[in-house]
């Protein structure tokens, strides 16, 4: 499988062209843990919204997808009307159809729409919005950076 490393010199151009796409209003983020969160801190700054939340999913075990997808640490949306759902790829759509399923289900009355930073044209469903196509797996500078030359392994 080919892979494709992202610098996060790319993480920040390709945010600010999705903050230029997005031509919707909304009063909260949610960030699909891990993958959207930085991109939803980045977001909430640039959009001056503290209304900034995660929720967590598992769908992969490193690189090999899971059967089915985990979603769990549902967030409190009191006050929300409108609420952008953030990842940093749409890849299979198994993720974020559940996602929606769940929150559908809690809030029947919010309105949710999607953005990713990548989004591979076979998934199940599409984001609103994103930036560029996916091509094959993609190494986040997040992923892989912390793991390069400090001898850190991410095991305690």
């Amino acid at each position: 499988m080919e892979k494709l490393y992202y610098p996060y010199e790319d993480f920040l151009a390709d945010t600010k062209v999705l903050t230029q796409k997005i031509d919707w209003e909304f009063d909260a983020i949610i960030a699909v843990a891990r993958g959207g969160l930085s991109l939803a801190q980045l977001m909430g700054e640039y959009y001056n919204l503290r209304s900034v939340y995660g929720i967590n999913t598992i769908g992969y075990e490193d690189t090999k997808k899971l059967q089915s997808v985990d979603v769990f640490n549902i967030p409190e949306l009191k006050d929300a009307k409108q609420v952008l759902i953030v990842d940093d790829i749409v890849d299979s759509g198994d993720t974020l159809i559940e996602v929606l399923k769940v929150l559908k289900k809690v809030y029947p009355d919010i309105t949710f729409k999607v953005a990713s930073l990548f989004y591979n044209k076979g998934a199940k469903i599409a984001p609103n919005w994103y930036v560029k196509e996916a091509k094959g797996w993609i190494d986040f500078f997040w992923t892989v950076d912390m793991l390069k030359n400090d001898n850190i392994t991410g095991n305690n």
